[in-house]
């Protein structure tokens, strides 16, 4: 079933949206990391093998909401590359039942556009995801890995505009997917940084 999103036509060469896979993500309100900092000279995956359990799952918690997914992941530490721990994150997530994927679906929030953009931007992209919101029960899930910066407004009203007519077992599925790819490269950018200030501060 299909539905009609009326939205402004945004005017040619908006700001982008902000970049979804560093710094605290615009699709996550989740709160930074913390409790790395005493394993000095440790960086990166190493910190992140050495950490408490519970700081452990804090990271994970911070790249996707479900706590059994975290607890799953931070439990088969320690992992001897960044490619075997994207891997466990993935299989983790396909297990996910799905009362643990809404969960982490829950703890995600709406992509907001650049402050500079222009207030068209902001109109049709409040009513876009007011409209995905409505129909699905949770905010709108995208990877933007490989869109350009200036094309990921258009990338994000244009994915909500055709998912709205999926049904819902069809959207969870291919929010599932989406959150999958953005997991991946939260991980990937928390765990590849080069000093350990820059891992103590971990966002």
């Amino acid at each position: 079933m299909s539905r009609d999103l009326p939205a402004p036509p945004l005017p040619t060469g908006s700001p982008a949206i902000p970049a979804q896979n560093a710094g605290p993500s615009p699709l996550t309100g989740l709160a930074p990391p913390t409790g790395l900092a005493p394993l000095t000279g440790l960086t990166g995956l190493t910190r992140f093998n050495a950490a408490a359990a519970g700081t452990a799952e804090a990271i994970l918690l911070g790249c996707c909401g479900s706590r059994r997914w975290a607890e799953r992941v931070a439990a088969h530490r320690p992992y001897p590359t960044l490619d075997a721990l994207l891997a466990a994150a993935d299989e983790a997530s396909y297990d996910l039942p799905v009362a643990d994927l809404e969960e982490a679906l829950s703890s995600e929030s709406s992509t907001a556009p650049h402050p500079d953009a222009p207030q068209a931007a902001h109109t049709a992209l409040r009513a876009a995801h007011a409209a995905y919101e409505s129909s699905f029960g949770h905010a709108f899930v995208i990877s933007l890995d490989g869109v350009r910066p200036d094309e990921r407004l258009d990338r994000v009203l244009a994915g909500i505009r055709s998912r709205l007519g999926n049904e819902p077992d069809e959207e969870r599925a291919t929010s599932a997917d989406e959150l999958r790819r953005l997991v991946r490269s939260r991980l990937r950018a928390r765990l590849t940084l080069a000093t350990p200030a820059q891992a103590s501060g971990m966002r």
